[in-house]
């Protein structure tokens, strides 16, 4: 099978890091700010940055609505950190004006381990991830307050969920783009492969 393009959401957050770990995990990454971009990947990270941001960037570059269509459609998708909170269906306490993509049926709350100076890292068993634990860097990051049935839980630290799957959508509360371990980006590799296999 041919290699997978992966798209990053390069509106604002840690872009460059995800291309670079995308490219480890054997894919074709390729940053996305338009419609025409988007409709070119077999799949999409959105990155850790400022949630915020990342929706009124995407709703002014008239990117939101066609990658709301794209996920509902069944487009693999993955988030860190803001990314999460875009990718959930509720947020606990938004900012005005503040929206999200959507896929996941969580209520997620944002900056719920703290501020810039409370970040921290911490070792997070994930399920599906083989071998030792994966390096959590948790920088402001939100964690998710519910889940519903659908949702799979992977990970959770102190108590809170981490880390979630809802069937193409995976999303994690910390940043394994930092770390220089691909295998939370190859485990999305994987997803997005399964879903090229059921569609063609």
């Amino acid at each position: 099978m041919t290699t997978p393009v992966i798209g990053v959401l390069a509106l604002q957050g840690d872009v460059r890091e995800h291309l670079v770990a995308l490219a480890a995990a054997d894919a074709v990454a390729r940053p996305v700010r338009r419609p025409e971009e988007l409709a070119e990947v077999d799949g999409l990270v959105i990155p850790g940055g400022e949630s915020t941001t990342i929706s009124k960037l995407a709703v002014l570059f008239g990117v939101l609505e066609p990658l709301r269509a794209r996920v509902r459609a069944g487009l693999p998708v993955y988030g860190t950190c803001a990314g999460m909170i875009m990718l959930a269906d509720k947020i606990l306490d938004p900012r005005s004006g503040q929206e999200t993509v959507g896929g996941i049926d969580m209520i997620v709350r944002r900056n719920a381990f703290g501020r810039q100076n409370e970040s921290f890292e911490s070792a997070v068993d994930v399920r599906g991830i083989d071998g030792d634990p994966v390096e959590g860097v948790f920088i402001r990051a939100p964690w998710v307050e519910s889940v519903g049935a659908r949702v799979e839980v992977l990970a959770e630290h102190g108590g809170h969920i981490v880390a979630v799957r809802q069937g193409n959508a995976l999303a994690t509360s910390f940043h394994p783009e930092l770390t220089g371990d691909h295998r939370v980006h190859a485990l999305f590799v994987d997803m997005v492969h399964a879903n090229r296999a059921t569609e063609s």
